[in-house]
């Protein structure tokens, strides 16, 4: 009787209900049929690079325990040998193809006969499409929202932050404890390490936006300061100037008026010409500008929307508005056209 046994089994048990479910035919031509029927938990070493996108081979090991191939040889039947249940269904593998194949082995005590079923399933990729991709975008979606409320709105922006981080490092630790510890990244760590990054970063960019909102105030108050003082050297320039001119007035006499009233006639005299003068230079010189810069509209016309919003604290909030959405959706079609690709070359 062959001594077949599993290689590659961690756990079996037969079955006894109600009585052990074993049979024997004896064919008239000498054919013996030998059933019994057995239940194995077996081992399969997977390939977790691609994963959740990821194809599985498992295979099913029959090997000859003591009898060598000078005694024993398996061969697999002509035809049909692998027969499956058309109504098996897996929750999160789907069964793409089997095919029997053989295993011979040769060791110290000598060489074995060995029979193999390949096993090719795929991951169902709907169910972490729905608990895992699109939760997380929504998370990365929610952390935006904090770019259009205002920068004074401290607790509000702090709080969405926060949970959003919080929620986003929950599901990443979920997902991870489900999963085998490995020592290479999986797509799912790419995928869960990305949307991180971008909630924590939408966090730094408040602390950003905060911090130069008071940069703002600090320098606004600096600059009114300043006005004041500017106000008030120029009040005591005027006034000087004008005891000054009040003093020499005074001090002049009569017989000088005639060469007063020729030099400020003169002086009048030249003040179209100069005022003439400037517009026209002027002109040239934004003519000129305009002729230069040409060639830079596209920053031009960046910086001059830029500069609707005062200040640097609303600018950060109305270029993350933009940036961040986009560096996501390149990330996206990278990330699904990396892995998609991959897929597509291991199949």
């Amino acid at each position: 009787m062959p001594d077949l046994f599993f290689s590659n089994e961690r756990e079996g048990h037969f079955h006894n209900i109600i009585v052990p479910n074993v049979y024997v035919r004896i064919f008239p031509n000498g054919n013996v049929l030998y059933s019994i029927r057995i239940s194995l938990t077996l081992s399969c070493p997977m390939n977790l690079k691609l994963y959740p996108l990821d194809r599985q081979m498992c295979s099913l090991l029959m090997i000859s325990y003591g009898w060598t191939t000078e005694d024993l040889v398996f061969q697999w039947r002509k035809g049909d040998p692998v027969q499956v249940a058309s109504n098996m269904h897996l929750p999160r593998f789907m069964l793409e193809r089997y095919e029997a194949d053989y295993c011979h082995s040769v060791t110290n005590t000598g060489a074995y006969s060995c029979l193999k079923v390949n096993l090719m399933f795929k991951r169902e990729f709907s169910y972490y499409l729905i608990q895992i991709y699109i939760p997380c975008c929504m998370l990365v979606i929610v952390s935006w929202v904090s770019f259009w409320l205002d920068a004074n709105a401290v607790p509000a922006r702090v709080s969405l932050g926060v949970t959003t981080l919080l929620t986003m490092a929950t599901q990443t630790t979920g997902i991870n404890n489900s999963l085998p510890p490995v020592s290479y990244t999986k797509a799912i760590d790419v995928w869960t390490g990305v949307c991180l990054t971008f909630v924590f970063g939408a966090l730094l960019e408040f602390a950003l936006v905060n911090y130069a909102s008071r940069s703002d105030a600090h320098r606004e108050k600096l600059k009114k300061q300043r006005r004041q003082w500017e106000m008030e050297r120029e009040r005591e320039r005027q006034a000087a100037f004008e005891a000054a001119a009040q003093a020499q007035a005074q001090a002049q006499v009569s017989d000088n008026r005639l060469d007063d009233g020729i030099t400020t006639f003169a002086y009048m005299k030249s003040l179209p010409r100069l005022r003439g003068e400037c517009p026209m230079a002027v002109d040239k010189r934004y003519e000129f500008h305009l002729a230069a810069g040409s060639g830079h509209h596209h920053s031009s016309c960046w910086r001059s929307w830029i500069s609707k919003f005062p200040s640097r604290s609303k600018r950060i909030d109305v270029m993350s508005r933009i940036i961040f959405p986009v560096v996501f959706a390149l990330f996206n079609f990278a990330y699904w056209g990396t892995y998609l690709f991959f897929e597509n070359e291991d199949d």
